[in-house]
């Protein structure tokens, strides 16, 4: 079977759930239920839709889909497909977040992710996309580069008391 993103779904449950305590330990996925089990699963993949519906995600967010990255029934990493830009995520965040799970890392799933990502969004009809990551991360860097990457800019992110790039991928001619 081969890699793709799929929705997020039972069918990656146990993989899903092995992987959570180093995911959440990163500081990933911040709305994961502390701690994620069997029992809540479910709810966690509901939220993950209803972030998709405008009328469901907290004020002054934007709507966004959310995706997996997969082989079999593996989990490998995350994707969030923003739908739109706010002010806040046009400074800082952008339309595409990813992160591939600890175990699965240096392997070439960061650079599969976001091409397959980049595809959802043209799919979603955005003709250009902002991705932006930590100043001292070279290997996303890396990963936004290959995918076509246009670096703009680096802006302080007070939050994480450290700069961000911030890149822009042109998804269409």
């Amino acid at each position: 079977m081969s890699m793709h993103l799929a929705r997020p779904s039972i069918l990656y449950k146990n993989s899903f759930l092995r992987q959570s305590a180093a995911i959440t330990a990163e500081g990933r996925l911040r709305y994961l239920q502390q701690p994620l089990t069997t029992e809540n699963f479910e709810h966690l993949l509901q939220t993950l839709f209803d972030f998709e519906q405008l009328d469901k995600i907290p004020k002054g967010n934007v709507p966004m889909s959310v995706y997996w990255l997969v082989e079999g029934e593996e989990f490998l990493g995350n994707l969030n497909l923003r739908h739109c830009l706010n002010d806040e995520l046009l400074y800082m965040g952008g339309h595409i977040g990813y992160f591939i799970a600890p175990e699965h890392r240096r392997k070439g799933y960061g650079c599969k992710i976001l091409e397959l990502g980049l595809q959802e969004a043209k799919n979603r009809g955005l003709e250009k996309v902002l991705i932006t990551c930590d100043k001292q991360n070279e290997a996303s860097a890396k990963i936004i580069e290959r995918n076509g990457g246009v670096y703009e800019n680096e802006v302080w992110w007070e939050p994480s008391n450290d700069y961000k790039k911030r890149y822009w991928i042109q998804l269409t001619a």
